[in-house]
């Protein structure tokens, strides 16, 4: 009786029949065992599955087990803010498309996605959509005619280690793996179901003040957009500026180290999180940022909780210009013996540095060469090729591009002004 009071419940806040939807252990696993179900039930039309160049990783994971089992993916770019093309995904579609897939909301960057649009390209396509929804659900339900939905409690304020996996009707879906007798037989295991009706319990109470909060959010996030850029130079807010969640912001700072921030903010009292390039664990750009092509150094993701004082957040904006100018003063500036000139281009050398020095190196001599002229950055950090053309953008600078060299890659930058 509780599992299907919880049911019904979930059901009703994501607009759906309580015997389409099921609890997983997490929303990894509902992303996964969607994906997995959907293709499985459409194997015949064909192995091909789309997905955007932003989706969380749990979705991109299963993309690559299908591509090296003999499938194909194609990835829809995004623009500058995050956003798909609804016509792109047409543009994707094939004869063999047994599945599309499509998040809500973006996890990094707060962007909002049109799913009703893009469902409707696929639904005259005769081709399911998977929307992962974790990061929207708390906010209402997702619009437009999707096939599955999945979503994670953690990310309403539920307990960890329970998703839910929604398969409208018709939808073709063969679970994979063992029968089990719950869950429609998607989901093996016992279901925990304390922490099912306290995730079904609390995804009802947060709906319930989701309108007065969102507002609420909106306006401190954009304070944030807006303080940000006028207390720290050279920042870059990203995501779009409108249609993206209520609690999220973004921005990334140039000539910043993204971990070293963190700490700094960390040493202040306040938690947040970077999508930049130079984290400790693997020194490569946050795909969502590369995808979009802004700057991924010195990147930082405040995500507003539900009852968030507004105090604290104008604290961390006393607080963020001095913590980005500590972190700016330790880096410290390139030394002269590695500038050199070859013929008429001024020479960068940064191989062995990691983000963010090629872009400080470089900022360092472009006043050195005259209008017109051309500076070559030798750099051998992946982050190099998203963060130099990222930094010519936002000085209007002309980004040339990229050409082979003996070590690493050259970056070509030709000084506009």
């Amino acid at each position: 009786m509780l599992l299907d009071a919880a049911r019904e419940a979930a059901a009703e806040a994501v607009d759906c029949r309580p015997d389409e939807l099921i609890f997983t252990s997490s929303g990894t696993r509902a992303v996964h065992t969607g994906i997995a179900g959907a293709l499985a039930g459409r194997r015949r039309v064909g192995r091909h599955l789309i997905v955007s160049a932003v989706e969380h990783s749990s979705v991109l994971h299963s993309a690559e087990l299908l591509d090296a089992a003999g499938g194909t993916v194609t990835q829809v770019p995004v623009d500058r803010t995050g956003r798909v093309d609804p016509a792109a995904y047409g543009a994707a579609l094939r004869a063999d498309t047994a599945l599309a897939c499509l998040q809500s909301a973006n996890h990094e960057v707060g962007t909002e996605q049109p799913v009703a649009a893009v469902a409707e390209v696929c639904r005259a396509a005769g081709v399911p959509l998977l929307v992962d929804a974790a990061q929207s659900l708390a906010w209402g339900p997702v619009q437009g005619d999707w096939s599955l939905l999945a979503a994670s409690a953690h990310k309403w304020g539920g307990p960890a280690g329970v998703g839910l996996l929604v398969v409208r009707k018709g939808v073709r879906f063969a679970p994979q793996g063992p029968v089990d007798e719950r869950e429609s037989g998607r989901a093996a295991g016992f279901e925990n179901i304390p922490a099912i009706v306290a995730a079904a319990a609390s995804l009802r109470a947060v709906r319930a003040e989701a309108a007065e909060e969102a507002l609420r959010l909106r306006a401190l996030t954009d304070r944030i957009r807006v303080r940000v850029p006028q207390a720290v130079p050279d920042v870059e807010v990203v995501g779009d500026p409108v249609r993206r969640l209520p609690g999220v912001v973004t921005f990334s700072c140039l000539y910043v180290d993204g971990e070293a921030l963190l700490h700094e903010l960390d040493r202040e009292g306040f938690s947040v999180s970077s999508g930049s390039s130079c984290t400790s664990s693997t020194l490569t750009p946050s795909h969502v940022l590369r995808a979009m092509g802004v700057l991924s150094e010195g990147n930082v993701r405040v995500s507003l909780p539900a009852g968030v004082a507004e105090d604290d957040v104008d604290r961390f904006l006393e607080v963020l210009p001095g913590a980005v100018a500590a972190v700016r003063e330790k880096l410290g500036a390139p030394v002269a013996s590695e500038v050199a000139r070859e013929e008429d281009v001024l020479v960068v050398d940064s191989l062995g540095k990691r983000c963010p020095i090629p872009v400080i190196e470089l900022a360092k001599v472009i006043g050195d060469v005259p209008v017109g002229g051309l500076v070559r950055v030798l750099s051998d950090d992946e982050a190099a090729r998203l963060d130099i053309p990222a930094w010519c953008e936002m000085r209007d600078q002309e980004y040339v591009g990229e050409e082979p060299a003996d070590q690493g890659t050259a970056y070509l930058v030709r000084r506009a002004s």
